[in-house]
């Protein structure tokens, strides 16, 4: 039967006939495209290669085909950013799930895999800080630092014996380091990550002391230096107890990534001294002094190291000296050092130019800060106090307004400099010859040493002369020595911002009680005399020209 036959045949191989062509069927599946050729499909492609590679250790070898998507140039392709991303939460897995490290007891084969799998998480972090952080592109960048701190968190959380010195950390704060110094990332950085957990703190403290102890190139090492610290000078607050760091990023159950307060002080110590030892120019250093006092030293257990840095920036000269003094006077005041010539390189930046320099102000308050002890001797006193009232002779009026009242207070402050005010003359022969001849002033202004200078010897006879100043308000305010000291203390603030301007909108407001007068008698003979006489027609101002003619 056709169909016992048919029906016993259907289950046997049939046979090629020759006489046929050969006929081959194409199987549905086609050639699966990768995630670069795609444009909007490339993310939906590197999900299903995420989902397998998670799903079984068949599909491992999609982290090799992640990371040559990474690897791509191209500025418009979004592949490589959604490859690092996908590649971050696979080896995040891993790490969690422990199938990145060898144990004891573990197979051949199993070792092989573990050892392929961290070699491919470094061929991962090389692509992050060498391609993505390196990049001009600030979308790579940003996802490169948020992945990498990612990473630094997952291993800290997979390994009990967590060393975060061991981790990506370190690398990651070299590149920062050797990035342009207008780079943002280095600023996102410290704002989210250094100024917030000690424990990443710590740890760049100690990166910026070793990149800058290896021997680099000297612009290198400059550009390393402005960008630590620019990193450094972000931290505000400077812990006083172990309670004080606590904030770590890290979660190791192992013992803490810091050990003790004072090893968190030395290592920054260390890194602020790698720093200011690295060849910093003039603004640089004016940085670091403005912010010395509550910034740097409170890091500092040993502030004896922080003198040849000060000592260095006085000789700078301008500003920088005047900073460097500030921070000299602080270790005095507060950390107990000694430090003899502080007076004396005070005293040596009273020059012609004091007066007259846009640091006035600063200067002033500074100085009104050193010269506060009532336990200064008073021939050091009266030197600083002759210096300014003889600067003041050519001084401007804004400086002058300040130099008088700063006076004022340091005879308020230091009564036996008063005999420079006044003082009585009991021998009658002594006062016949100085009414006669008058007498020399014993200061000498050459003197470096302000002890040595004789001015408790001579007297503010500068001040006097002031007073015959032809800007009112310089006449009105030098007579103020002449009168009573009744007042306790000028508050100098009142004249440190005096400027012409200033004095100039003062007389131009001031009401006036009487009206100026507006005319006046025009001279008809300037060299002549009216009437002629013996002496040629000529008037004394006339003679006096006849006779400066004559003698040339």
């Amino acid at each position: 039967m056709p169909g016992t036959k048919s029906a016993s045949l259907a289950g046997a191989k049939r046979k090629r006939d020759p006489s046929k062509p050969e006929r081959r069927e194409h199987k549905s599946k086609s050639r699966r495209k990768s995630p670069s050729d795609h444009g909007d499909d490339a993310q939906s492609d590197i999900l299903h290669l995420e989902a397998q590679i998670l799903e079984s250790r068949r599909h491992y070898n999609n982290i090799a085909t992640l990371l040559q998507l990474a690897k791509q140039p191209d500025a418009e392709n979004e592949a490589p950013i959604l490859a690092v991303v996908a590649l971050c939460r696979v080896f995040s897995r891993l790490l969690a799930t422990g199938d990145m490290v060898k144990s004891k007891g573990m197979g051949e084969a199993e070792a092989v895999i573990v050892s392929w799998l961290k070699e491919r998480y470094k061929d991962l972090l090389d692509v992050l800080l060498d391609d993505f952080l390196r990049s001009d592109q600030p979308a790579k960048q940003s996802v490169a630092l948020a992945l990498v701190m990612r990473l630094v968190k997952e291993e800290s959380k997979a390994q009990k014996d967590y060393n975060i010195k061991n981790g990506p950390l370190s690398r990651l704060v070299e590149v920062l380091l050797l990035l342009p110094q207008d780079d943002l990332n280095r600023d996102e950085f410290a704002e989210k990550y250094f100024k917030q957990f000690d424990d990443v703190r710590y740890h760049t403290f100690q990166t910026i002391k070793n990149v800058l102890s290896t021997d680099i190139e000297a612009s290198t090492k400059q550009l390393v230096a402005a960008n630590s610290l620019a990193l450094l000078s972000t931290i505000d607050t400077v812990p006083t107890s172990d309670d004080d760091i606590s904030n770590l990023y890290t979660e190791s159950l192992a013992k803490s990534p810091i050990p003790s307060l004072k090893a968190y002080k030395s290592k920054a110590q260390e890194a602020w001294l790698a720093t200011m030892r690295s060849g910093l120019n003039k603004e640089q250093r004016k940085t670091i002094l403005t912010a010395f006092s509550y910034q740097i030293a409170p890091w500092f257990q040993q502030p004896e190291m922080l003198m040849d840095f000060l000592t260095d920036s006085y000789n700078v000269g301008g500003a920088t000296s005047l900073l460097a003094l500030s921070g000299l006077y602080y270790l005095i005041s507060s950390k107990n050092l000694d430090y003899p010539s502080f007076y004396l390189k005070l005293y040596s930046l009273l020059d012609d130019s004091l007066l007259h320099s846009k640091h006035r102000s600063r200067f002033f308050r500074l100085l009104d800060t050193f010269m506060s002890s009532t336990h200064l001797p008073a021939a050091l006193v009266a030197s600083f106090m002759k210096r300014l009232s003889r600067l003041a002779l050519h001084g401007p009026p804004a400086g002058i307004v300040v130099v008088i009242p700063w006076i004022y207070n340091m005879f308020k402050r230091h009564p036996a400099c008063t005999y420079m005010m006044h003082r009585e003359t009991r021998s009658p022969a002594l006062l016949a010859q100085l009414e006669e001849s008058g007498m020399d002033d014993p200061f000498d202004m050459d003197q470096l040493d302000p002890v040595l200078s004789h001015a408790i010897d001579s007297s503010v006879w500068e001040l006097e002369a002031l007073q015959a100043h032809y800007h009112p308000n310089v006449a009105t305010l030098a007579k103020i020595i002449a009168e009573q000291f009744t007042k306790r203390s000028y508050n100098l603030e009142d004249f440190l911002d005096h400027s012409y301007t200033a004095l100039l909108d003062i007389e131009l407001n001031r009401d006036l009680k009487k009206d100026p007068e507006v005319e006046f008698e025009i001279q008809k003979h300037i060299f002549t005399a009216p009437e002629a006489g013996a002496d040629g027609g000529l008037n004394p101002l006339g003679q006096l020209l006849a006779q400066v003619i004559a003698a040339r």
